[in-house]
């Protein structure tokens, strides 16, 4: 049986004019153990999606690299409180704003980095869920085993 492969790929040739910028992507896609290409393909989709959405930042972390705000914390965070929290859009968002010290404009900017990019976001909360419920189990599991 031939498998039917049905790739889609855009092919663009980048010139570095800026002096040092290609040793940089070189060297930084070593560093990660990255390819140059897929390393330069990130950065230019990050690139425009914090041109797109000002105040977002990408970051990496143990659960890999996220979306989040450049003082504050990842999106994730914001919007699994925002889902969790009761009332209106305003109430929510200034709830929010409060709990995490930050301002309505910082939520807002999340949420609307959310409303873009909502299965990224959606996937963060579940392997985020995920990974507590392995804790707690872990924690309940020595918990029961040290008490006797």
């Amino acid at each position: 049986m031939t498998p039917d492969y049905n790739v889609v790929m855009s092919v663009l040739s980048i010139r570095f004019k800026r002096p040092g910028a290609y040793e940089r992507l070189r060297h930084d896609a070593a560093q990660r153990a990255e390819s140059i290409s897929g390393m330069g393909e990130r950065l230019i989709d990050e690139g425009l999606r914090m041109a797109r959405h000002p105040g977002i930042v990408f970051r990496d972390g143990p659960a890999g690299r996220r979306a989040g705000l450049a003082a504050g914390p990842d999106v994730w965070e914001i919007v699994g409180l925002l889902r969790g929290a009761r009332g209106g859009v305003e109430k929510r968002v200034a709830g929010a704003a409060e709990q995490l010290g930050l301002t309505v404009a910082q939520v807002r900017t999340a949420s609307r980095y959310y409303a873009e990019y909502p299965d990224e976001i959606e996937s963060q909360i579940v392997t985020n869920e995920d990974a507590a419920d392995r804790e707690l189990a872990a924690w309940e599991a020595e918990r029961r085993l040290l008490s006797g």
